[in-house]
């Protein structure tokens, strides 16, 4: 097939004056000018072009939020203009509309549990996350929370206590929200205990539940006092970390022996991305309250949700709120958004084997990656600079981003020093290919 197209080195000229006009008025984030000079124009399937003509094989979906590629995809655009004349906004937490009915129906049916459960509607990640802290401190006396390092839960004040995957998402911002506890995840390529959690998985897991029972419950704070602990099924931002397979039956086990609920934070890794609508359905538990957000609309307008446990439901009116939550128009286009990526299941489960196959041959080729994981279309690649001390290798890390987007591939980054690879489930095999090839060239020209 056709390879991208790179008539102008990134940044081109028309990038350059983009983002030095950014930089002069928009709020310092996230973005990365030095090794992701990217300006995006538009979008086209699995493929994105910049402002000066360049064209792109996207590896990124946006942080795994255009789940069906760009633009608009045909039946969720059908559904936006069908609504923009008949209803957009109309207070949705303070009159009823059938539309957030239909689709909480839906949500409700699809997440795993066989018990009553009921949605709250929000406009991103983090706020479900902030809903899911209020539920569970409305909901009983206990005032604690544990939370995994490396795990990321959003960056608003409640969330932001949770989050544990870079110390530069927290610094300045404490005093945050009190009574959060945070506990190694059962990574197996990087733990405390040097464990290698790959050849000893139940040792691992092992390690982790002890640290909990042990030096949490016997030292830090009893277990009758924590309301919940919150997770990502597979670590997000912290690396594309996916724990050992018995890691969550273990811990649920652990949090039913106290009666403490379990949060899933499945924001970046939910709706189809691991292969199953929910990263979870992989481990075999059912959780008592599932945050969501990012690829729920596919991108075309912001909405959030919480799918909780019916009797957390908040007392009474005004406990909680939210000016768009319930959004009529957002939760038509998440309506079809999850039936449409319900359908590409399969196909994002037949590509696994694709991506495992070539990611491995790269860690075998080249000594910089020192660690490949993921299920699905979520992996993480994480570079070394030597792989008996994995030893951090970002500068690496760096240049492989921007030799890769040079050659017409776009990836982000996650973790320390990985890198994330995340196409839309739109892919074809054949593109797959082509994204993968561009990758392992641009670790080639890094490493020679």
């Amino acid at each position: 097939m056709e390879r991208p197209r790179i008539a102008v080195e990134p940044p081109g000229p028309r990038a350059k004056e983009v983002i030095k006009l950014h930089r002069e008025f928009i709020a310092t984030t996230t973005h990365d000018p030095e090794n992701l000079p990217l300006v995006v124009e538009r979008g086209e399937g699995v493929w994105l072009y910049d402002v000066d003509g360049n064209k792109y094989l996207d590896f990124s979906s946006s942080i795994s939020v255009n789940n069906l590629g760009y633009p608009t995809h045909p039946e969720v655009k059908k559904i936006v203009i069908e609504m923009l004349d008949k209803l957009a906004h109309a207070a949705g937490t303070d009159f009823f509309n059938p539309y957030q009915v239909m689709l909480a129906e839906k949500l409700v049916r699809i997440a795993p549990g066989d018990f009553k459960k009921k949605v709250f509607f929000c406009n991103s990640g983090t706020e479900a996350i902030e809903a899911a802290i209020k539920l569970l401190r409305r909901a009983s006396p206990r005032r604690y929370l544990l939370g995994f390092i490396g795990c990321f839960h959003g960056r608003t004040m409640g969330s932001l206590s949770l989050t544990a995957s870079k110390n530069i998402q927290r610094k300045g911002y404490v005093p945050l929200v009190g009574g959060v506890i945070h506990v190694p995840y059962p990574n197996p390529y990087r733990n405390p205990w040097g464990i290698d959690g790959y050849e000893y998985p139940d040792d691992l897991v092992n390690k982790v539940l002890e640290y909990i029972e042990y030096w949490v419950f016997e030292h830090l704070v009893p277990p009758g006092e924590v309301a919940g602990i919150f997770f990502e099924p597979i670590q997000g931002e912290g690396g594309y970390v996916v724990p050992p397979k018995n890691f969550f039956r273990e811990l649920d086990k652990l949090a039913k022996k106290y009666s403490i609920a379990l949060v899933d934070d499945e924001v970046q890794m939910g709706l189809g991305r691991t292969g199953k609508m929910f990263a979870i359905e992989h481990f075999g538990i059912a959780p008592d309250i599932i945050a969501m957000a990012k690829a729920l609309s596919g991108g075309v307008i912001p909405i959030g949700a919480t799918i909780f446990r019916a009797d957390l439901d908040f007392p009474e009116p005004g406990a909680h709120s939210n000016t768009f939550g319930g959004h009529a128009l957002a939760c038509m286009v998440a309506l079809k958004t999850v039936e449409l990526i319900e359908k590409l299941l399969p196909r994002v489960q037949q590509l696994e084997k694709i991506f495992r196959d070539y990611l491995t041959l790269l860690k075998d080729r080249y000594s910089v990656v020192g660690d490949v994981r993921g299920l699905g279309l979520a992996w993480g690649i994480e570079f070394v600079r030597n792989r008996k001390t994995k030893e951090h290798d970002v500068k690496t890390r760096n240049r492989v981003l921007y030799e890769a987007l040079r050659r017409g591939l776009v990836l982000l980054p996650c973790g320390r020093s990985a890198i994330r690879v995340a196409p839309p489930l739109i892919i074809t095999e054949e593109e797959a290919l082509v994204g993968l090839e561009i990758l392992e060239e641009a670790i080639k020209a890094t490493t020679t």
